[in-house]
């Protein structure tokens, strides 16, 4: 299961809706589990079918995240025209088998749908887990 504090799901589909159509992308960082800041990075292909975070963001948010001494917590990206569930692309570019990978569907914009997965790209697996969302 995954636990995410209201704002940082708050967060994930506020940046989803103001980027539709396109995708949104960006790293959730974490520490022993636990998300401690959400990072929004720039689509480079700033498409509504597909996402790639661009170089320079994620070498920055890469950098910080290793100074800081976190980790890849999840990657999460939106959908926008399809439900919240990993395409066979999402699952060609799931290079972190450790971290999850966060869907936010837009397919309803006034009820927005956020799932968790974990994805082996090597053995094809994807497995969704809950998220559970508190309060700060």
């Amino acid at each position: 299961m995954l636990i995410l504090e209201r704002q940082y799901v708050d967060e994930m589909i506020a940046h989803a809706l103001e980027e539709s159509p396109n995708e949104c992308c960006g790293i959730l960082a974490g520490k022993d589990g636990r998300c401690v800041k959400l990072y929004r990075a720039l689509n480079a292909e700033a498409s509504p079918y597909r996402y790639n975070m661009d170089p320079d963001d994620l070498f920055r948010i890469y950098r910080e995240i290793e100074k800081s001494g976190w980790d890849i917590l999840a990657i999460y990206h939106s959908h926008t025209f399809s439900e919240a569930h990993p395409s066979q692309t999402d699952i060609n570019l799931a290079f972190y088998p450790e971290s999850y990978y966060i869907l936010v569907s837009l397919m309803n914009p006034e009820q927005p749908i956020v799932r968790a997965f974990r994805i082996d790209r090597e053995d094809r697996t994807v497995a969704e887990h809950e998220v559970h969302v508190v309060s700060e």
